[in-house]
């Protein structure tokens, strides 16, 4: 007795995420796909994902990033490569602390009330506690990352490279302590970067102040947007080029109320018309002042404390917040008859990236990696700008590079330490004794110069950005000589958005040459923000912002990669709306459907196979062509970096063909039980559309996958799971020219005749009599004729072969393909002003058209700088739209 193979379970009529997704990513997790070791056998490829900060819940940029690169990581893994995404967190020190503050608030406690080591304690209580939230929200949009790799920037080993990486520069003299102009976040009570200071454009006013002359003679007015800073002035500028000052350069005025005498001197950077041309100079309250004072040798009189009050040196406004200040040093000049105006006036403010706050700028001893300049090969700065500039570093897209190179001709050194308590102590000790600063990898128990024990530990932290600077090698176990780090060091791409280009990617590029001597990657691709459905930027303050892990739950999260990654372009912006993520679930929803289908007439048939035929029909051999240009295109993207338009292209084959044409085209063959059986060319289809399309779907084609190949007959070589089938390859060989012509010709017959029906309004379930003028082309479609009249509901239909020419009455619709025309004779009676109307219209379009084209054509620089190919292929374009207007003109002749 023969024993037949059982009948594979029926595939469910919906598609569900919520069954599917938790199910798949656990199988993947277990079966250790995600993992990839050192391989000699294979070519490496490793991105290290940008860490999110530990603060943090993952938000619409965190999914965007994850989609993306989780999409390389998959293709490149198909490809064979050792595909290596390791994730991980950053402790983020200013935004931890914070939150933690916030904690601590609650309890009517602050973090001096508990001290520094119990303030720790919390923090790591809070890491523990909420520091696996991302990890967790990123298996949820399926990332396939190395979980066993995972790091975070306080753990022991990045912890160990921060320190290799001070204690080295520092030796090198690359960092030095200085006393420095830097931003002050009164908040937050640390210095911040540049980078983290966000200038916004503020309506305030250009107080006119009259500082009287020493000698008696006058007055010298000054113009400034903070008068309550004259207290810690030092100087008054003028430009030496200005004839008004004239005589009084060298001269002295004396400030109000406190009685100091400053001098008046000339620097060419005071604008001439700006204000009054003369300018108050306050050397620790200002970057430019800070210069003049350099230069001219000028004191610098530090007047604010931490908090942003007015200090001892502000004589009566010494105790006052900075704007209350303000307001009084205003009175008082105005009760003294030294105010001489207020004029309106608007300007860029720096405020804390992080809170928000105004900043200050403050003289202050910070520490400082000394970058030097872009144009010293031997520099930190000069290394990082070559290693984009000779292209060993790419860019995506191109016009970020000279964005960063700009940057890099303008770096100043950077500014390293943080008053905060959580972050990356730094490494140096200061002795009591000998005020010598021992600077060790390990903590010393005594001074490296007078073996005091009398030595305390600097009490700051580490800019964050300085350990995110070491993360493509730090995570890599450097500063030792892993194997991991000798075969993904550098990394193939960093994948990031646009917004920290100098934040981190330039730092990472520096500090990878320095400690390596290599770059850290070879590409950086930066894809653009998220904006809302009007453009604007997401924020909590707007509401605007979207949760997206209440997206997955709605709509999936093949659906959310989908809408976030597909039609964009890298470094723009793109738009998540409610619609474009409809649009993504119903494509998750068709492929379902049409693998349904297709695996049910598989089942239907006794079983299933991918091997074709050797006798193909014009449609077969039509749909597999287009496959392998899609997929040759496809490829093309990837590796360009084009996911977005690499995407577009598999859903317009897999919509547009495959399921609106060829599997509408099949169906009618499979009611004839017509030979060859199209079945074999659908499951081949289908089977390899789902591999070119997993990296960006993973779990709806992992599932249609499986339920597909346990349909086929067993074979030991196939991979278990679609995530280690191979990435599908164009079989150039399989591209069929005259397919490709003869269906698109049957597809625009059958529309048209649609298009016809539609205007008639003449009922679906009814045929319609269609008659085909197809001259050369009737050979090709009279192969199609059941197609055609199933598929455009058309009977009966004639097809006519060369020298035959129907006469259409008035009411029939008349369409012209080239050289075929369509007559579809009216079933009801004819309005002749609305048929002459949509004649003009298509007429007045069409003439449109084909100026434009014409004006293409005309064009030298067009003709001359186009490939041959596009050239030709306009040409024939316009050949083709003047066929058409020609017929649409007789159209209208006829109708008079």
């Amino acid at each position: 007795m023969t024993q037949t193979t059982p009948r594979p379970s029926p595939i469910p009529k919906t598609y569900d995420p919520r069954a599917v997704e938790q199910r798949l990513y656990d199988w993947w997790l277990r079966s250790g796909y995600f993992k990839a070791g050192v391989d000699p056998a294979k070519k490496p490829f490793a991105i290290i994902m940008p860490p999110p900060n530990v603060t943090g819940e993952l938000h619409i940029g965190h999914a965007l990033t994850a989609a993306m690169e989780d999409a390389l990581i998959r293709w490149r893994r198909m490809e064979g490569d050792a595909a290596m995404w390791l994730p991980g967190t950053d402790h983020a020190g200013i935004a931890t602390q914070v939150v933690v503050e916030r904690e601590l608030a609650k309890e009517k406690l602050d973090r001096h009330a508990i001290g520094r080591e119990k303030f720790l304690e919390r923090v790591w209580e809070w890491v523990g506690a909420y520091g696996k939230r991302i990890g967790e929200q990123h298996r949820r949009l399926g990332a396939s990352c190395d979980w066993d790799r995972e790091r975070f920037t306080m753990d022991p080993g990045p912890s160990r490279a921060v320190r290799t990486t001070f204690v080295n520069l520092y030796k090198k003299g690359l960092i030095y302590r200085g006393e420095r102009l830097i931003n002050w976040c009164p908040r937050c009570r640390t210095a911040l970067s540049d980078l983290e200071t966000e200038h916004q454009q503020v309506h305030g006013n250009l107080w006119h102040l009259r500082y009287p002359l020493e000698d008696g003679s006058g007055y010298v007015t000054v113009a400034t947007t903070r008068p309550e800073t004259y207290v810690g002035d030092t100087a008054v500028a003028v430009n030496p080029a200005d004839p008004r000052f004239d005589g009084l350069i060298g001269k002295r005025v004396v400030l109000p109320l406190i009685n100091r005498a400053i001098p008046i001197v000339a620097d060419a950077a005071v604008e001439i018309e700006f204000g009054t041309g003369s300018v108050k100079v306050t050397p620790a309250h200002d970057p430019t002042d800070f210069e003049i004072g350099q230069r001219h040798n000028l004191p610098s009189i530090t007047m604010l404390n931490l908090d942003a009050t007015v200090n001892q040196e502000g004589g009566p406004f010494a105790g006052m917040d900075r704007f209350a200040a303000r307001k009084a040093v205003v009175a008082e000049f105005e009760r003294l008859g030294l105010l001489e105006k207020v004029v309106p006036h608007e300007h860029a403010v720096g405020h804390c990236q992080r809170c928000k706050t105004v900043v200050e700028p403050l003289v202050s001893k910070q520490w400082f990696v000394k970058v030097g300049s872009h144009d010293d090969p031997q520099s930190i700065a000069g290394r990082a700008y070559r290693a984009v500039a000779d292209g060993r570093i790419a860019i995506v897209p191109e016009r970020f590079s000279k964005v960063y190179m700009n940057w890099m001709e303008n770096i100043r050194d950077w500014c390293i330490s943080r008053q905060l308590w959580w972050g990356h102590r730094i490494p140096v000790w200061y002795c009591a004794a000998c005020a010598y600063m021992t600077v060790t990898l390990d903590d010393p128990s005594r001074c490296e110069s007078c073996n005091s024990n009398q030595i305390s530990q600097d009490p700051d932290v580490l800019d964050t950005w300085f350990s995110s600077g070491l993360w493509p090698h730090s995570t890599l176990g450097w500063p030792e000589k892993t194997p991991e780090l000798g075969y993904f060091y550098p990394t193939a791409v960093l994948e990031t958005g646009y917004d920290i280009l100098f934040f981190w990617v330039a730092r990472m590029i520096m500090m990878g040459l320095e400690n390596t001597g290599d770059i850290p990657f070879r590409t950086v691709y930066l894809h653009g923000l998220i904006r809302d459905e009007a453009g604007e930027k997401m924020s909590k303050v707007k509401g605007n912002v979207i949760n997206p892990l209440e997206v997955l739950e709605q709509y999936g999260t093949d659906a959310l990669r989908f809408a976030l990654s597909t039609g964009t372009s890298p470094g723009n912006d793109t738009r998540l709306t409610p619609a474009k993520m409809e649009a993504a679930r119903n494509f998750a929803n068709k492929i379902w459907n049409i693998s349904r289908f297709i695996l049910t007439a598989a089942d239907d048939a006794g079983g299933a196979t991918l091997a074709l035929p050797a006798d193909l029909a014009p449609e077969d051999r039509w749909i597999i062509s287009r496959m392998h240009r899609v997929t040759h295109t496809a490829n093309q993207m990837l590796r360009d970096f084009q996911l977005g338009e690499a995407q577009r292209v598999i859903y317009d084959f897999l919509w547009s063909e495959f399921a609106d044409w060829y599997l509408e085209l099949a169906k009618v063959r499979l009611r004839s039980a017509a030979t060859p059986s199209p079945l074999p060319v659908l499951l081949h289809v289908l089977e390899h559309s789902m591999r070119l399309l997993h990296p960006f779907m993973p779990f709806v084609t992992e599932e249609v996958w499986q339920n597909l190949t346990q349909r086929l007959p067993a074979d030991p070589s196939r991979p278990a799971s679609i995530m280690i089938a191979p990435y599908p390859a164009a079989n150039h060989a399989q591209i069929d020219d005259a397919a490709e012509r003869e269906l698109a010709l049957v597809i625009e017959v059958v529309t048209a005749i649609r298009n016809a029906r539609a205007e008639m309004k003449i009922e679906q379930g009814k045929a319609a009599e269609a008659i085909i003028e197809a001259g050369a082309s009737q050979q090709a479609l009279e192969r199609h004729r059941g197609s055609i009249a199933a598929l455009a509901k058309a009977g009966p239909l004639a097809i006519h072969g060369p020298g035959v020419t129907i006469a259409a009455a008035e009411s029939a619709r008349i369409a012209v393909l080239g050289a075929v025309r369509i007559i579809v004779p009216a079933i009801i009676a004819l309005d002749r002003d609305a048929e002459r109307a949509r004649v003009e219209k298509d007429a007045a379009g069409l003439r449109d058209a084909l100026e434009k084209l014409q004006s293409r054509l005309e064009s030298e620089a067009f003709v001359s700088k186009a490939p041959p190919a596009v050239v030709e292929k306009e040409r024939a374009r316009l050949a083709e739209y003047q066929t058409k207007l020609a017929a649409l003109q007789a159209r209208l002749a006829e109708l008079g």
